[in-house]
Order: C-alpha cells, then structure tokens, then sequence
C-alpha cells in the first residue's frame, strides 16, 4: 500500500496537523519544521551525507523521505487503508514506540510492542472484515486519548491532542470505506 503513503503524508502535513514551523519551548520536540525536529533533521542530513541547516529551511523532499522512513517504514504497508493512516499519525505524534502496543491492544493481542508475525497475522485476519478494521481504528484513537491524558504536557497541548486524534479517526475511518475527502 505503498500508494497509500502520499495521502497519510499529505493529512499529516495539513497545516493544522504538522504544517508549518514550531519553536515552543514547552514543547519537548523543541525546533521543528512540518513536524519534523532540528535533532532529527541534523541526524538525517548527517546519515546521509548531506548539507544540514535549520529545520525551518529544510527541503520538502528530504522531510517527505525522513517521514517515509521513519514512520511509515517497515510496518504501514502490511496494513489495510485507514488503520495505516492512524498507525502512521501515531507513530509520528507520539512515537513508532507507542504506534506497535496501541496497535497490539486495538488488534486484541498480547501489547508487547514487537511487531512481529503475531501482530502481522492479526492484521492479515482484519483485511477481510472492514466492521473490523473501523473498530480498530476506533481502538487505537481510544488508546492514544487515554495515553494523551497520562502525559505530563496534557494541561498546555492537550485540547490539540485531542483534536488532532479525533480528526485522525475521521479521516482513516473515510479512507476505510473511499471517502474522496481525507
């Protein structure tokens, strides 16, 4: 579903999603550009041999590649359209760490944050029910609110949080059943 790729990456790249430059210093991220962090930018340019810079002044070409391989790659492609885009979303809000045991819970397996052919085979048994993959979308935006309450920065971003989930359950829910508007 490789296909698929440039939607997720073009929902998460919504100016009311990733869109635009950040610099808060409340925010963990610190520096940020399109949702992608000075650190993680200068470790890219690095790895690859590549002039770094300001995040701010980074190309778009080389944020789309950090997103595809980051955060899309290994795991989005093995799953059904919707769930890639909430799994995707996930990983790059809150970390591909958290993406696999929400994505465990919401398959009702054991979470243990492997995503291995145990998590591949419940994901195979979704491809043939939608009713199925809705729910576990559903699940997995349940599972990201609750996490979302936990965190320490809950009081000051917390309302975005949570609006960014719940319009990241909207659109991989109209991605499911072919909604044209993402």
């Amino acid at each position: 579903m490789i296909q698929n790729f440039r939607a997720c990456l073009a929902f998460d790249e919504r100016q009311d999603i990733e869109g635009g430059n950040d610099d808060d210093p409340h925010d963990p991220g610190g520096r940020t550009s399109r949702g992608v962090t000075q650190k993680e930018y200068d470790a890219w340019c690095h790895l690859h041999g590549i002039p770094g810079g300001d995040v701010w002044k980074a190309p778009q070409d080389v944020v789309d590649a950090i997103y595809l391989n980051g955060y899309w790659q290994p795991y989005c492609d093995l799953l059904p359209r919707g769930l890639d885009l909430m799994y995707f979303d996930t990983a790059v809000n809150e970390g591909p760490g958290k993406a696999v045991p929400f994505l465990q819970r919401a398959l009702g397996i054991v979470a243990d944050g492997h995503f291995g052919i145990v998590t591949a085979s419940a994901v195979k048994a979704l491809l043939a029910n939608v009713d199925h993959v809705n729910s576990a979308i559903c699940e997995m935006a349940d599972e990201r609110r609750a996490d979302y309450h936990r965190l320490r920065g809950f009081r000051r971003f917390g309302n975005g949080w949570l609006a960014r989930v719940t319009k990241c359950e909207t659109a991989s829910i109209a991605m499911l059943i072919g909604s044209p508007k993402v």
